[in-house]
């Protein structure tokens, strides 16, 4: 079978051999795959959690049609159209755990639409519904709004109620389109001013809550945004891996600062976080109420022309590989 291998140069699509479910896995003809940031270091070299590395066949979100089960998986069957979070998937086939597996909750969700959702979904809903224990009325900031999850990450917290929802992106052009997605106000991260913007809009007191995928140049003037008694979610650090912090400030304003990443979860925390979004989601998945542009589209061949798209970062939404 074709799958994207990551060589000393760059990563090429390879014929490797067919993969085997384990008795907890399914094996999925994949039809199509999503981009994303940790997949682009994971391709450059670099690694992330326990992948990487020469020889790695890159991916960790992808959507297809099951086509065998091993001896534990009980809730899925041959056939069924489903969408998986996992690794090794820029291939015809790949396997998933059961438990980060879901079936795709409308029929008329195409494989492109449902390669989409996993990694945004699980990460954005444990980060403010689990992590940031998002409450009716509550204020929000998503920092580095305009990605594929960050996008996500305006809709749930519009779906859960917040009362102001507010989105970054350094790019104009893409900050004209956040409101598309929930945010009611955006702004640019790069303007020295934008914490005050976030306090006017606020009335003095800061948001509830921020989801945080930049962390490095903005750290400190997330403390300032942050009311009294509020919360940070450290998702991602796109804007820097360490940065000036203001330890005074953030125990004079009280705030709980929180971690999150899903290289250092158990199978275990991972079916739960799974489970938790379908219980949660699942509905307002199949009502269309969740959904993610695509920006674009490209053939797994062109896996190349795919990744120089997402290192330009000149993308609004998903980029997805597609399999034929």
């Amino acid at each position: 079978m074709r799958a994207v291998v990551v060589t000393d140069q760059a990563v090429e699509v390879q014929d490797v051999k067919k993969p085997e479910p384990k008795p907890n896995e399914v094996l999925v003809q994949v039809r199509a795959c999503g981009l994303n940031r940790a997949d682009l270091m994971v391709a450059g070299g670099m690694a992330h959690g326990a992948t990487g590395g020469t020889g790695t066949i890159v991916g960790m979100e992808f959507s297809g049609e099951v086509v065998s089960l091993g001896s534990e998986v009980k809730n899925f069957k041959e056939g069924d159209r489903v969408m998986c979070h996992g690794t090794e998937s820029w291939a015809d086939y790949a396997v998933a755990d059961w438990g980060r597996t879901v079936k795709i909750p409308d029929t008329n969700m195409s494989f492109e639409q449902a390669a989409t959702l996993p990694v945004s979904l699980y990460t954005m809903h444990n980060a403010i519904v689990t992590n940031g224990t998002l409450q009716s009325g509550e204020a929000v900031l998503i920092q580095g709004a305009s990605s594929g999850v960050g996008l996500m990450a305006l809709q749930i917290a519009k779906l859960k109620g917040a009362s102001l929802v507010i989105g970054s992106s350094t790019n104009e052009e893409r900050r004209n389109r956040l409101a598309e997605f929930g945010a009611d106000l955006a702004i640019d991260s790069r303007d020295t001013n934008w914490a005050d913007q976030v306090l006017d809009a606020t009335g003095g007191k800061g948001v509830d809550l921020i989801i945080d995928q930049l962390s490095g140049y903005v750290a400190n003037d997330n403390l300032k945004a942050t009311a009294i008694m509020g919360r940070i979610i450290n998702v991602g650090r796109l804007g820097g891996f360490s940065g000036d912090f203001d330890f005074d400030l953030h125990a004079a304003r009280r705030i709980q600062y929180i971690g999150v990443t899903f290289r250092t979860r158990s199978i275990d925390e991972i079916r739960a976080i799974t489970k938790a979004v379908q219980e949660d989601l699942g509905r307002d998945l199949g009502d269309g109420k969740l959904a993610l542009p695509i920006d674009s589209s490209f053939d797994i061949e062109d896996v190349n022309d795919a990744l120089a798209r997402m290192k330009a970062n000149e993308h609004f939404g998903k980029i997805i590989l597609t399999l034929s």
